[in-house]
């Protein structure tokens, strides 16, 4: 065993041309095992000590910026890394040490680290910068002007009171973003993944939402009726949830839409479209079903009070 004195030696190491200042103990507590543990042990124990530089420091030809985590982490046993400094490099450094009790930590940080950065959600400012830089001119080949989204992840994003007119968000996440007041006209979110969004008072004029997701999404007071004519397409839309109180939606296909649990008061449904939809215990009470179809519709213990005109026979539900 080695004398207390020998343990508290101070050792200099050149690493990559940046000197470090250690005690011996330092090295051969924490990882016994390790290289640098080896190379200053007792003499039964240790290996070939690396060559010294002219003041007598060992040199050891790695990277200085990927060395001092784990000095520090035999001084203090505690991993902290720089935000700058990259876990990938820590781990490889820890490997060729040999310093083991660190490395599934440093395999985790390394792999969180090194996700691609199109898994990760775009942001508004990715959103404003593209929007900002999209040439607004007229143009004959409308195609060429299209902005794309399709398929991107916007998750958790505040997209709230942006224009997002004539935007292609087809298959596109959209999770639990914040869309309020947003103007997302005649834009393509064909089943886009738009659950538990906040949509309050969004502008939806002549949307295209086929088979999109908007379960527990709240739409209180948006706006689906273009007074040009053109009708917003929700068919086979899941609303299962979903707030849409005080909405203007007349003449919208919700045509076999799920909408159980849907609160639908106050809602303008004027000539939609809601053959075959599921409404079960959906809330229409003070709505505007007017010439609305309801061909095949599920009301099971639907809410029908206080409506604005009565169903009539034509509007035939089951």
């Amino acid at each position: 065993m080695m004398a207390k004195s020998e343990t508290n030696d101070w050792i200099t190491l050149n690493v990559g041309g940046q000197r470090f200042l250690t005690c011996r103990s330092t090295l051969l507590l924490k990882e016994p095992g390790c290289m640098l543990a080896r190379m200053f042990a007792s003499q039964e124990h240790n290996m070939m000590p690396s060559s010294q530089d002219s003041t007598g420091a060992f040199c050891i030809d790695r990277s200085p910026k990927y060395f001092e985590p784990i000095l520090n982490y035999l001084r203090t046993g505690n991993l902290i890394i720089d935000p700058n400094v990259n876990p990938e490099g820590v781990l490889e450094e820890a490997k060729y040490y040999g310093i083991d009790s660190i490395i599934p930590k440093l395999e985790s940080l390394a792999h969180t680290h090194t996700v691609q950065r199109d898994a990760k959600p775009l942001t508004r400012r990715d959103v404003v910068d593209v929007l900002i830089g999209t040439s607004t001119s007229s143009s004959k080949d409308k195609s060429e002007q299209e902005l794309r989204f399709q398929g991107t992840n916007l998750e958790g994003a505040d997209l709230s009171r942006l224009d997002l007119r004539h935007i292609n968000f087809k298959y596109a996440n959209l999770r639990g973003a914040n869309l309020t007041g947003a103007n997302m006209s005649w834009s393509l979110l064909e089943r886009a993944d738009l659950s538990h969004c906040q949509m309050e008072g969004a502008q939806m004029l002549g949307v295209k939402m086929v088979c999109a997701n908007l379960e527990a999404a709240n739409l209180k007071g948006s706006n689906f009726e273009d007074p040009a004519g053109s009708r917003a397409n929700l068919e086979g839309v899941n609303l299962k949830g979903a707030n849409l109180e005080g909405s203007i939606m007349a003449g919208i296909n919700l045509r076999v839409a799920t909408l159980k649990n849907v609160n639908m008061q106050n809602c303008d449904l004027r000539m939609a479209v809601l053959a075959g939809a599921d409404l079960e215990n959906c809330n229409l009470s003070g709505s505007d079903l007017h010439e609305a179809n309801l061909r095949g519709a599920n009301l099971k213990d639907a809410t029908l009070e206080l409506m604005l005109t009565p169903l009539h026979m034509s509007q035939t539900i089951r």
